[in-house]
């Protein structure tokens, strides 16, 4: 009975030993080592090291005590170093972009092998903190921070100015055969200011002989401004305005022969996770109500970024779900809601160009609303050619 009674309370018999053991050692004082009663309060502790000092230590050789870059006969080399306090640089930048260059070096983003990693020397602590510094050389802000670009869907426009060329077509993938394309070219001036140019390409069957038909849509001009930001809750609100001139072919169905003056409002919020919701809602008033009609719209983009990588600063990957509505202004019309699942992803190395494709699922008023695939190429020409980052 005794030993079958060890074997069922055996565990519980450890477990006591266990706890009656640790207690004992624990309440054990500590012995000195020799020569130093106070041997473990005495061990040397590193000193911390502030942001301007990591700075000094790790990048001025280079980069300069201002940030603006040593000159090429001192440092050695004939690759042209960036302007830190040039904001229309720095500020646009994230964080994120920052660090995989710092940790492993200038190839992680398609930059030169000069630029050394410091992953092995420094702590990401250490990395943030001299990034913390980096950023003081832009004093300005009034210029919103490259954490506020949030990826581009394909329908909402977003919120943050940008320096950007945009192919964006869809071709029906029901009724009668069709292609749309827009070139989108953006331009970025002073710190919150952005003009862009718009022109639509179309071309599908039509006619008695069911012939495809096309040519250029009308032009639009449009400007925004970002009125207001911050880093620190995660959002930028922008006002904007487009107006379409009536260049297109009328007789084509490309054009309304009229202009349209479309102003409308963005707004971008980062949420938990490297999710972010974006929003747009506008307008479009036709200067001539007979030859076109007066409509509301809004559309409201959800998604989150990946990246690959162990380090995550590999591929980027961002699934979005897109809800659009537009109602014609005027008594007894329906919202018209379309749907539209996509994913942009980026191309190369250096992540200035990125593509997305998705499809616009007509939701409801499905007579003579048809499926949509659609995708775009965007180049941000501000970071460099076509050719550059792979």
């Amino acid at each position: 009975m005794l030993a079958r009674w060890f074997r069922v309370h055996s565990c519980w018999i450890a477990a006591a030993v266990f706890a009656v053991t640790f207690v004992s050692v624990q309440a054990r004082p500590i012995a000195a080592a020799p020569d130093s009663p106070t041997w473990p309060q005495a061990q040397a502790q590193p000193a911390v090291k502030t942001p301007a000092q990591l700075y000094a230590e790790t990048c001025a050789a280079c980069h300069g005590p201002d940030g603006k870059g040593r000159e090429r006969s001192i440092v050695g080399f004939d690759v042209p170093l960036p302007d830190f306090s040039d904001c229309s640089f720095a500020a646009g930048e994230a964080d994120a972009d920052w660090l995989a260059v710092a940790h492993t070096g200038g190839p992680v983003r398609g930059f030169s092998r000069i630029m050394p990693a410091f992953g092995g020397a420094l702590s990401e602590a250490d990395l943030l903190k001299t990034l913390a510094h980096i950023r003081t050389f832009c004093g300005d802000p009034a210029w919103p921070r490259g954490e506020l670009n949030l990826p581009r869907a394909l329908l909402t426009e977003k919120a943050f100015p940008e320096n950007e060329a945009v192919l964006t077509s869809s071709i029906a993938a029901s009724g009668p055969a069709a292609l749309a394309t827009t070139i989108v070219y953006e331009k970025r001036f002073g710190s919150r200011n952005q003009i862009e140019l718009v022109v639509p390409l179309a071309a599908g069957r039509g006619g008695p002989n069911n012939e495809w038909q096309g040519g250029a849509g009308d032009v639009a001009i449009g400007f925004k401004r970002a009125i207001a930001h911050s880093l620190e809750r995660g959002h930028i609100l922008a006002v904007a305005a487009e107006i379409k001139i009536p260049t297109g072919d009328e007789s084509a169905g490309l054009s309304k022969s009229t202009p349209i003056f479309e102003p409308f409002v963005s707004y971008g919020q980062i949420l938990r996770g490297d999710s972010f919701v974006q929003v747009q809602a506008g307008v479009e008033l036709p200067f001539n109500a007979a030859r076109a009609e007066r409509e509301a719209f809004g559309r409201v983009a959800l998604g989150r970024t990946w990246t690959q990588g162990p380090l995550g600063f590999g591929r980027s990957w961002t699934p979005m779900v897109e809800l659009a509505a537009v109602r014609e202004l005027k008594g007894g019309e329906r919202i018209l809601w379309d749907l539209v699942p996509q994913v942009q992803f980026s191309l190369n190395t250096r992540q200035h160009l990125l593509a997305s494709i998705g499809v616009r699922v007509p939701v409801n008023q499905r007579d003579g609303r048809h499926t949509q695939v659609l995708f775009y190429i965007l180049w941000d020409w501000f970071d460099g050619g076509l050719f550059d980052g792979w």
